[in-house]
């Protein structure tokens, strides 16, 4: 049997892999602590080939010459009466689901008793043996329940809950010792007698438990220690303490330690920087020699027995934040102890959740009401009192700023549309019924960073909104809880909230190291304003792969303009709207042209159905007829008026209606207001001699037809459509300033176009897969109302994940056509996916296998995108390498 026992102590281990896959977890984790030459406590490991079989072996005589090297570390005898040592037997299995019990304290008989309170008192010592029993009667309950000795096992766990309820409870030394005459009768007569004895008992017994327990599957070790106590002696203490701050990521060892006690039970700790400073400088070398050697923050127990310091066990924290993540992995990688590849490698991509948004500080929601569940459309944590129109939000938004009072307010409706995006962009999160993560409200808030969260049951009457049980008041304070991982949650009060700062985090630092590792492929930004340009560089991104003109119309200082524009009834009218509208636009696209540096940006045309611009209440209807009749006194324009036009311009199905380049189609002017604006900002920036790399992308192409007559016009039966080539030689002939670089492409977004690639790629220059579109138009789904049903397909297995954060089988066939096709007309075709499918890793790894150039998706994924791309390209070169290798 010696064989198969295999001793550890410090600096002295067993690497034999065969070996350590009979050692169990808890095993292997002894002697990995012991190859790195650290103070563990020695011990013993009885290996799985005999653990469930030692009824059958001499254990007296194989256990007893191991013993000494114990024995001479700790300077205790077993089995001695003046100074015993005790044993610990942990049971260590292959499997980290098996829950067996603590077991202390072997070697405390009736002869070693005398000796123990000599060192630790009566009090601590008669609790240590009721310990004892309380994990032997333990292991023989559950060896009854196995054999199905029903009434002996009842017996047992009637007396195990009573034991368990003394151990918690304080006693004087009087009832301790009441209760170890009254337990030990419950365990053989000899297990008190010799301390060797009681050992090859206890083993026996947990022996026969792993024969018979089916969990067990003969794939279970014994590991045998010394038993330290932290009161076992006048310098003594125990304790715990993490590598490092486990919040903050700084390098300094945070935990507690207990002066001259065995554990916390019952005790006051002092921070580990208070204990004594040979002590301390011994645990600051212990943490950076962990973590070099495991590259991950460590918890660590410790006790110090009479002024020796021994280290109980280690293991991985579950409950570290990214930010600590990141700041170990760099500290690393400046000490050499990691490459670049490795510190990307050890991120998860959806962990910079966490660091890009706020978070909670769970401390301060103790006393708050809460609803839980819902979808979680954009993480973070908000703020903010609870608003429930558009028009609403913002009157108090300025009431609050003029008074100098807290401007955070949540926008909670059933749904929005284009014309809340103002609200959104003010708002500090969403709170809507409609939709999921894919749905208007989720994908703008993602843009502007904000949160969404979708609550289904959420009903608005009123004044209120109705979750469930719970009333909320328009007005009333709540906060947003939407994590990346785990329920979202809604607290009824105001949280306090921790903010993100991507410098102290370390965010900005492993951006730069994640680009060295990009390749070709990039990642690109959806970015309709300056902020979002600028977050978007700050980030990490290689452009803009989506700029949404239709956003800039919104802004209060605009909105009016445009909608004066649509209602327009003669051409000057338009036109005149029309060069207001272009000075707007031109000075956002000089703005953001400059942001960019010479990086590309896709501009997407006019997009969105005209009646979603027009007045939607009687406030916005106020407001459009003020701004009209400014200064009219005959021929005003009434409400009756503009209502006629919302009826004209009103829609069955506007998604597939009078939108994209369809408006085009029927109002050139206004795309050609667009592009004039694009390349006047352009050549302005080119007079300033800084580069721009416009990419005009027309929306919702459905054939070669279309985009043959938006870019290259028509002439017939006497009408001359411009083309937007046309538009472009005609300013730069009148600019007389040379040429500016561009490119136009379309949006691939109906299976149609996707099919008719091949010929669409004559007239563009690029492909920008809107798979958001394009999953509602290849599957028959709408984004704002799939959530309602999609718990039923769910259950029934109809359909796999989320079509709107996982592209789904048919999408990804549809991109693989359009970019095999579209690359056989036009080898050279510049090829993107946009949208928020464009942040999800699972997505991109797709992206990049069919061929396509980047992703872009909201600013503030970028970073969680180039993450993900870095991860699949250092995955391809070591794949490469093997290879060629």
């Amino acid at each position: 049997m010696k064989k198969n026992i295999h001793a550890f102590r410090q600096n002295s281990s067993v690497k034999n892999e065969a070996v350590l896959n009979t050692i169990g977890i808890r095993g292997r984790q002894a002697m990995e602590f012991a190859s790195m030459n650290l103070p563990i406590l020695p011990g013993f490991i009885i290996d799985s080939n005999v653990g469930a079989y030692l009824e059958e072996q001499d254990l007296k005589r194989n256990v007893r010459s191991f013993m000494k090297n114990l024995e001479t570390s700790v300077g205790k005898t077993f089995n001695d009466p003046k100074n015993p040592l005790l044993l610990k037997i942990v049971i260590s299995p292959n499997l980290a689901v098996a829950n067996y019990p603590t077991l202390h304290n072997f070697g405390l008989t009736d002869k070693t008793m005398e000796g123990f309170v000599g060192y630790v008192g009566e009090n601590f010592a008669y609790h240590e043996a009721l310990f004892l029993i309380n994990g032997m009667l333990e292991i023989h309950a559950r060896i009854a329940e196995f054999e199905n000795k029903t009434q002996e096992a009842k017996k047992l766990r009637t007396k195990l809950d009573k034991l368990v309820s003394l151990l918690k409870d304080d006693h004087d030394v009087n009832e301790h010792k009441k209760f170890f005459d009254e337990y030990r009768k419950l365990l053989p007569e000899a297990f008190f007698d010799d301390a060797y004895v009681q050992l090859e008992l206890a083993l026996q017994t947990i022996s026969r438990l792993l024969k018979i327990d089916d969990m067990n599957d003969n794939d279970t070790a014994l590991l045998i220690q010394p038993m330290v106590y932290g009161n076992y002696g006048k310098d003594s203490a125990s304790g715990n303490f993490t590598t490092r701050d486990i919040v903050t990521g700084n390098d300094e060892i945070q935990g507690v330690f207990f002066q001259n006690k065995f554990n916390e039970i019952g005790s006051n700790g002092k921070p580990i920087t208070k204990i004594g400073p040979s002590y301390l400088k011994k645990l600051k070398d212990i943490a950076k020699r962990v973590e070099e050697h495991f590259k991950e923050i460590r918890s660590i127990r410790f006790t110090i027995e009479n002024k020796k310091l021994w280290l109980i066990d280690q293991r991985p924290v579950g409950d570290k934040s990214t930010r600590a993540d990141i700041k170990i992995m760099l500290d690393l990688l400046k000490r050499k102890v990691v490459n670049e590849e490795e510190v990307i490698q050890t991120i998860k991509p959806n962990q910079l959740h966490e660091i890009l948004h706020p978070i909670v500080d769970l401390n301060s929601v103790k006393s708050l009401g809460s609803i839980d569940g819902g979808i979680a459309g954009a993480p973070g944590a908000a703020i903010g009192r609870v608003f429930f129109t558009t028009e609403k939000l913002l009157d108090a938004y300025k009431a609050a700023r003029q008074h100098g009072e807290d401007s955070r307010f949540i926008l909670c409706m059933p749904a929005t549309f284009a014309e809340d995006v103002k609200a959104i962009e003010l708002a500090t999160g969403v709170l809507s019924s409609e939709g999921g993560y894919a749905a208007h409200a989720s994908v703008v808030a993602r843009q502007y960073g904000k949160v969404s969260l979708v609550k289904p049951e959420l009903k608005i009457s009123g004044n209120r909104a109705i979750i469930g049980k719970s009333s909320i008041k328009e007005g009333d304070y709540v906060t947003l809880h939407v994590p990346n991982y785990g329920e979202p949650r809604i607290f009824l009060g105001k949280a306090d909230l921790i903010e993100p700062d991507p410098k102290k985090s370390g965010l900005l630092e492993l951006i730069e190291i994640v680009k060295n590792h990009i390749g070709d492929f990039n990642v690109r930004a959806n970015a309709d304003s300056p902020r979002d340009a600028q977050l978007a560089i700050d980030f990490g991104a290689e452009g803009i792969g989506l700029c949404r003109t239709e956003h800039m119309f919104f802004k209060e200082n605009r909105i009016n303009v445009f909608r004066e524009m649509i209602i327009s009834d003669t051409d000057s009218k338009r036109s005149s709207a029309l060069k207001k509208l272009k000075t707007m636009q031109k000075n956002d696209f000089y703005k953001i042209f400059k942001i960019m540096k010479g990086k590309p940006v896709t501009i997407r045309l006019l997009d969105a159905p005209l009646h979603e611009f027009l007045p939607h209440n009687k406030a916005e209807m106020d407001a459009f007829l003020t701004y009209l009749n400014k200064g009219k006194r005959s021929n005003k324009v009434t409400k009756k008026d503009v209502d006629l036009q919302i009826e004209a311009l009103a829609e069955f199905n506007p998604m597939l209606g009078h939108r994209g380049c369809r408006i085009a189609v029927s109002y050139p002017e206004i795309y050609a207001m667009q592009v004039e604006a694009i390349f006047d900002a352009a050549y302005q920036l080119k007079k300033e001699k800084i580069n721009v790399y416009p990419e005009i992308m027309i929306p919702l192409i459905m054939n070669e037809n279309e985009i043959k007559l938006i870019v290259y016009g028509k002439k017939i039966e006497g009408s001359y459509y411009q083309g937007i080539v046309n538009i472009i030689d005609d300013i730069k002939s009148n600019k007389k300033a040379g040429e500016i670089p561009y490119k136009i492409g379309t949006m691939i977004e109906l299976p149609g176009a996707a099919l008719e690639a091949g010929n669409i790629s004559k007239y563009a220059e690029f492909f920008s897969f809107g798979t958001n579109d394009l999953t509602q138009t290849t599957l028959g789904l709408s984004r704002d109302d799939f959530n309602s049903f999609m718990p039923d397909y769910t259950l029934y297995d109809l359909i796999e994940g989320n079509p709107f954060s996982d592209l789904s089988d048919s999408v990804k066939e549809l991109i693989t056509i359009a970019v095999r096709r579209g690359v056989m007309t036009r080898p050279k075709l510049k090829k993107g996916l946009c949208g928020e499918h464009g942040a999800v890793p699972e997505n991109i790894e797709f992206c990049m296998d069919v061929g396509l150039d980047y992703v872009s998706c909201s600013s503030f994924s970028v970073p969680i995108a180039n993450l993900a791309v870095a991860q699949k390209t250092i995955a391809r070169n070591e794949t490469d390498s093997a290879s060629s290798g």
